[in-house]
């Protein structure tokens, strides 16, 4: 059963970044609004990351920063969305097979990131009337940790907000989820 809330796939292959949150230590129940444990972009400016940097760096940046994701910007257009599940995980060793020379310490985020058009996203509409437990169960249909919030303007699609998994569980004082 198709879940109504996500959008598979984006229709350009950049979005822009709002001009200008919540305390994640906040305890939620599932049914508050969702917009109680989303990142929203218009309040607190998303980590990105430049798709030209070393993913090394960039998980480093993650750690330093305490984010397990940022979106990945070229010339502040968002390209993309990299995790650290995408960088420790398999996509290097592919990309790596792939284009036989290249050192691991040479692959930079834009070859391993989610391409903007390749995103399950969430629309901004939906999401102002949704409850926390519509947004977790659009986690879980579409098996991810991150979920990235659009809201289209006649400017064209803007990120939004974001929803982290892990964020949403620890609020709801739940074991959070092991997926990636």
């Amino acid at each position: 059963m198709r879940n109504a809330l996500l959008t598979f796939g984006q229709d350009s292959y950049s979005g822009l970044l709002p001009s200008r949150s919540t305390d994640p230590t906040t305890r939620v129940q599932l049914y508050d609004p969702a917009t109680s444990v989303m990142n929203d972009f218009t309040r607190q400016y998303p980590v990105t990351v430049d798709e030209d940097r070393q993913i090394g760096a960039a998980l480093r940046d993650m750690a330093r920063l305490g984010v397990r994701s940022m979106l990945v910007v070229n010339e502040l257009k968002v390209v993309g969305f990299i995790t650290s599940y995408d960088i420790e995980g398999e996509r290097p060793i592919q990309y790596i097979q792939q284009f036989h020379g290249v050192r691991r310490d040479e692959v930079q985020v834009g070859q391993v990131m989610t391409r903007w058009h390749d995103l399950v996203t969430l629309n901004w509409a939906d999401v102002k009337k949704a409850r926390v437990f519509d947004v977790l169960r659009a986690l879980q249909y579409a098996d991810l940790m991150h979920l990235l919030v659009i809201d289209r303007t006649s400017a064209g699609a803007q990120a939004r907000g974001l929803f982290s998994r892990a964020r949403i569980e620890r609020q709801l004082s739940i074991a959070p989820a092991m997926t990636a």
